[in-house]
């Protein structure tokens, strides 16, 4: 009897290093890509403003892929899709390197954005399955494996244009490291899901439960979007931050998530779901209205500071709240979710530019702490169980 404790403990522990694999992967081939971003535009002689219009090819791929990324986990399992996703991942990203042209580099990002979104709907079902084995929360520590990837490929990317590099290489370096990433954690991850009722559906409207979590997500998102976006142009112009200091309120912001994901498991364990995303709505909310009342260097870092640590936990505690719908399969409720959850990614970063416009900058960020707020009282509504 003991031996089998054991061996299933190992089998756990060995579900879980490779599904946390992945995740690192994903994040070190997309914050690979970001890291280059200005070496491309500069290569292809890009402006600013047909930078912004290249980059949204890689929503748009995002977005494409959201309807069929839960039908193909339902049809050919995680485990698949997962690994073929993530490969393309890694084989669209030298492509990007590879890229002579404006169009060219635009249909490639289309394919890394559906590769990405694909990778992140299948590596989240795993593990959801992976998470169910352990009986706790243990989500928001694959993401923060991802948030450390980012600061990873951020060091990687930082050396390879101090040795002057050209991206091209860079990217074939790391889609290397992810074809060996994926052959050492294939045989280890979880085996594919037996296919549900819905699997045939392309589209299956999600409950209210679901709605509600996507809602949540949506919020959060919104506010993930205003940090990554807008936070060094917020330092800049309303903060007055000298050059040096200008993008420290990021660099707090994502210090804090990817701290506050490895410790967001241990939270929602004592507190529960619900006081764990109203825990962090009432923190997004805090933060952004500090930042908005009190315009001052150390006094917006502290702000920056408290919205990571609320943002941290809100979507991956969502994603495993979501995996256990017994209403539509992993796939498709994560998927789902996820939809809803990415509209405000895309939504947010522009519609704060359109208050700015009509207002100022620190209007528009008192509007996202409402999102915060927002978080809050819809996690009230949702059912314990979905």
């Amino acid at each position: 009897m003991t031996e089998l404790l054991l061996s299933l403990e190992k089998s756990k522990r060995a579900y879980r290093i490779a599904v946390s694999c992945l995740f690192f992967l994903q994040g070190i081939c997309f914050a690979s890509w970001a890291s280059r971003i200005p070496s491309i535009q500069q290569s292809l002689h890009l402006s600013d403003a047909a930078l912004g219009g290249v980059l949204f090819a890689l929503p748009v791929g995002s977005m494409l892929a959201l309807p069929f990324s839960g039908w193909l986990v339902n049809k050919y399992g995680s485990k698949r899709v997962a690994t073929n996703a993530i490969l393309l991942y890694g084989l669209t990203l030298i492509t990007l390197g590879l890229a002579s042209s404006t169009i060219l580099l635009i249909a490639g990002l289309v394919v890394f954005g559906m590769a990405g979104n694909t990778a992140n709907i299948a590596i989240n079902t795993q593990a959801v399955g992976v998470e169910a084995k352990y009986e706790r929360n243990i989500m928001a520590s694959f993401h923060g494996l991802w948030s450390l990837a980012g600061f990873t490929a951020a060091g990687i990317g930082a050396f390879m244009i101090g040795n002057a590099i050209i991206p091209l290489n860079h990217f074939v370096i790391i889609a290397a490291v992810i074809i060996v990433g994926l052959a050492l954690s294939f045989q280890y991850l979880l085996p594919d899901e037996q296919r549900s009722a819905t699997s045939h559906k392309l589209f299956v409207k999600p409950d209210k439960s679901l709605f509600l979590l996507g809602v949540i997500a949506f919020c959060c998102m919104i506010c993930e979007g205003a940090m990554f976006d807008w936070s060094g142009i917020y330092f800049q112009k309303v903060i007055g931050a000298k050059d040096g200091w200008i993008s420290a309120g990021y660099t707090a912001f994502m210090c804090t998530m990817a701290t506050g994901r490895f410790i967001a498991d241990r939270v929602a364990g004592k507190l529960g779901f619900k006081k764990t995303i109203q825990l962090s709505g009432i923190l997004i909310g805090i933060g952004l209205t500090m930042a908005t009342l009190f315009p001052y260097l150390i006094s917006s870092i502290i702000s920056f500071l408290l919205v990571g640590f609320g943002v941290s936990s809100v979507v991956p505690l969502v994603y495993s709240e979501a995996g256990k719908s017994k209403m539509m399969s992993t796939g498709q409720a994560l998927a789902a979710v996820s939809s809803i959850g990415f509209l405000g990614f895309l939504m947010g970063p522009p519609l704060i530019g359109f208050i700015a416009g009509i207002s100022n900058l620190r209007f528009s960020f008192a509007y996202v702490a409402l999102m915060g707020i927002l978080v809050t009282y819809v996690v009230s509504r949702v059912k314990p169980s979905i």
